[in-house]
């Protein structure tokens, strides 16, 4: 992930229209700071953050049964 660029409450004030253009044409984000300390961020809309849900689809493979395990090995007496 990209370190968003960042700009001060008063320049943001003074370029407001200008970073609005900017966010929406490229796609980068705004962090905007007062007095040092980040208050907002400025992001175009629909970049969301996207959910875990699916995340691992495809990349994972199940081997087997996952339902029916035969659990039977795993008790028998040590002889």
């Amino acid at each position: 992930m990209a370190v968003p660029r960042s700009i001060n409450a008063t320049d943001f004030k003074a370029k407001c229209l200008g970073l609005l253009d900017e966010v929406q044409d490229t796609g980068a984000e705004v962090l905007i700071t007062k007095r040092g300390k980040p208050v907002a961020r400025l992001v175009p809309v629909g970049t969301r953050q996207r959910s875990l849900r699916g995340a691992w689809k495809g990349l994972a493979r199940i081997r087997g049964d996952i339902v029916h395990v035969d659990w039977s090995s795993d008790f028998e007496a040590n002889r």
